[in-house]
């Protein structure tokens, strides 16, 4: 074994910068002093700084609030049928919700509101009165959460549009988007109040409330009544087969709402043309679109800029295999300036993609905007005088419902515009080369330097060590 005071000593032995050794090691101060040099020059010479970088002091602060979600359980009698895998309806729910529990993300305040759970009786004004709060919305206690929902047992009747209500109470207001996810077998059997109407008052109050429904019966009316509901507060609707379905869908859907919560997607409608679109400015919007269609929306690109846009179609309902969604961005006279990568899997039930252009890409074939042309006269130096340019965003699918799987409303898709300043070709770029050639010459020139400077310390070194 080596002894730690033999490298304790020969540390000690190491010399002063300045100082130079007999012997033919190299000198190890003089190394780290000439690495440093190299690394400042290469900065110098590349306009870089010297040392780490530092995070942004401007940096955007947090979100206000946390993400909410508050799951409506259906927990009437029909829940007791078994036709889920030779499962009953209410065990497989069960059993997805504590799986659910267990992934929960930490920042996620998660409640459990029910519906037909405690009144078993035959009195329809008391059993239509029949929802309460199973757990609070707010941070989880896992275990506590799993065994409220082991004591349920199926009861009595279907009051969703009042549970509706209450689950927007549970939620509360604020202003970021809440979500309530609802998994029931079957329609509401106490109307008045109607869901749908129910659904439809809650989106005009502006609460910033979303409504996913999940459907454990596959009869036509369950599934008219739960599309109407995610419809009128921009949700989506799954019809749900198997446990493994049922899981995965409610974990994607309080992850995303960990994920977009911060912002309330605007609704907006696309065209069929650049002509007639909705112009978009930078944000997150939301829109259905049918099966094999395109839907074109309008940005106005000022000089200078750089349009980065994506875009997620919701597979709300089952489709056929081999499907695909993309995104183009065109001139408002069609020609093609990029494209997204096609997107399309299988395995999950959003599909995104996105692109992104520059002006400097534009090659001439982009048409300024109405709004902005009577700007052209003036100087073309500046990019505030340049006219905006009209992209135009063309969302299309290639998608299919299944047998058997109505095709109306449209998929729900989100759609993220975001601007930013793009880099500035090199001026004065002879030959029009660009901005890489610049980088070569430069690399070249610091490798140049750096190869005289070692060159002559080499030189200095082997004189003094010849010397001594």
């Amino acid at each position: 074994m080596r002894d730690p005071d033999s490298f304790r000593h020969r540390e000690l032995m190491i010399p002063r910068i300045g100082r130079v050794t007999t012997g033919r090691r190299p000198q190890t101060r003089l190394g780290s002093l000439l690495a440093a040099l190299a690394i400042t020059g290469a900065s110098l010479l590349l306009g870089l700084p010297a040392h780490a970088d530092e995070p942004s002091a401007g940096a955007a602060p947090g979100p206000k609030e946390a993400p909410r979600v508050d799951l409506v359980l259906d927990v009437s009698g029909s829940m007791t049928a078994t036709d889920i895998q030779g499962k009953s309806r209410i065990s497989v729910a069960q059993q997805s919700l504590n799986e659910v529990i267990d992934a929960l993300p930490a920042e996620t305040e998660f409640g459990i509101r029910t519906l037909g759970a405690t009144y078993p009786g035959n009195d329809k004004n008391q059993g239509c009165q029949d929802t309460k709060q199973l757990y609070p919305v707010g941070k989880t206690n896992k275990v506590e959460a799993k065994t409220a929902i082991a004591t349920l047992r199926p009861t009595g009747w279907t009051p969703i549009g009042l549970a509706l209500r209450g689950a927007a109470q549970d939620l509360g207001k604020g202003e970021t988007t809440r979500r309530v996810v609802l998994i029931t077998d079957g329609e509401d059997t106490c109307t008045p109040p109607d869901p749908c109407d129910v659904a439809r008052e809650l989106a005009s109050q502006g609460i910033h409330l979303v409504v996913d429904t999940l459907g454990l019966a596959h009869d036509d009316k369950t599934r008219q009544q739960l599309l109407c509901i995610a419809n009128a507060t921009g949700g989506t609707y799954t019809d749900v087969r198997t446990q493994e379905q049922l899981t995965d869908k409610v974990k994607q859907l309080v992850d995303r709402s960990n994920d977009t919560y911060t912002v309330t997607p605007v609704k907006t409608a696309g065209t069929d043309k650049c002509e007639s679109a909705p112009v978009l400015a930078p944000g997150v919007y939301t829109d259905r679109e049918k099966f094999s269609e395109h839907r074109v929306y309008k940005v106005p690109v000022k000089a200078g800029q750089e349009l980065r846009a994506s875009v997620s179609v919701g597979l709300d309902r089952p489709v056929a295999r081999d499907y695909g969604v993309l995104l183009q961005a065109t001139s408002a006279t069609g020609q093609e300036l990029v494209r997204g990568t096609d997107a399309g899997s299988g395995r999950t039930d959003v599909i995104s993609t996105g692109l992104r252009w520059s002006t400097a890409d534009s090659k001439g074939y982009v048409t300024a905007s109405p709004t902005s042309s009577s700007n052209s006269s003036k100087s073309s130096d500046s990019s505030k005088d340049k006219p905006d340019t009209t992209v135009c965003l063309v969302v299309s699918n290639a998608l299919a419902p299944q047998a058997g799987v109505q095709a109306d409303p449209g998929l729900p898709l989100e759609l993220t515009v975001d601007l930013a300043s793009s880099s500035p070709a090199p001026e004065g770029a002879a030959m029009g080369l660009g901005r890489g050639w610049i980088l070569l010459l430069t690399l070249t020139l610091a490798g140049l330097a750096f190869g005289l400077l070692f060159g002559w310390i080499a030189r200095w070194r082997i004189a003094v060590w010849r010397e001594n």
